[in-house]
């Protein structure tokens, strides 16, 4: 865990020290935490739609055994939907999921957040909800979801 904890800082420091226009670039990678926690990606397809990734592990929703898991999402954003001088695009999307491991389990997402994208850095700090439908091994439905940050190179 401690080198989890000097990577994180490393990467903070490294966001810190960028100085340019942000979301210029069109992919992005970072960290969520919540429901998965892991490494989080971002690519921008258009100035509006993106696909959105994540590889990490998390608990399993009523039990404590851990588990491995996949998403990919495609999101579409609103940056009219908050009137700011800074980047608040609404976005929303769905996608699907795979976990593995004790339960494994395969389920359709909805994707429904929030990002504050920086005019100063290429970063994009992010919450979301997520309901997901669970279709096997058996027809469940969950809610999951994150908060985030990203680095776009």
């Amino acid at each position: 865990m401690h080198h989890f904890r000097v990577t994180f800082i490393a990467f903070c420091l490294l966001i810190a020290a960028q100085a340019s226009i942000g979301q210029e670039r069109k992919f992005g990678i970072g960290f969520i935490f919540g429901e998965p926690s892991g490494a989080s990606a971002k690519y921008w397809t258009s100035s509006s739609t993106a696909f959105d990734f994540a590889i990490g592990w998390g608990s399993i929703l009523g039990g404590g055994d851990s588990r491995g898991h996949f998403h990919m999402d495609y999101l579409w954003h609103s940056f009219d939907a908050i009137s700011s001088s800074e980047r608040f695009p609404v976005y929303y999307g769905v996608g699907g999921r795979v976990n593995t491991g004790g339960g494994s389990s395969f389920g359709a997402r909805g994707v429904i957040g929030i990002a504050w994208m920086s005019r100063d850095t290429p970063i994009d700090i992010f919450v979301e909800f997520v309901p997901t439908l669970e279709l096997a091994p058996s027809t469940d439905f969950v809610l999951e979801g994150g908060l985030g940050i990203r680095y776009f190179f």
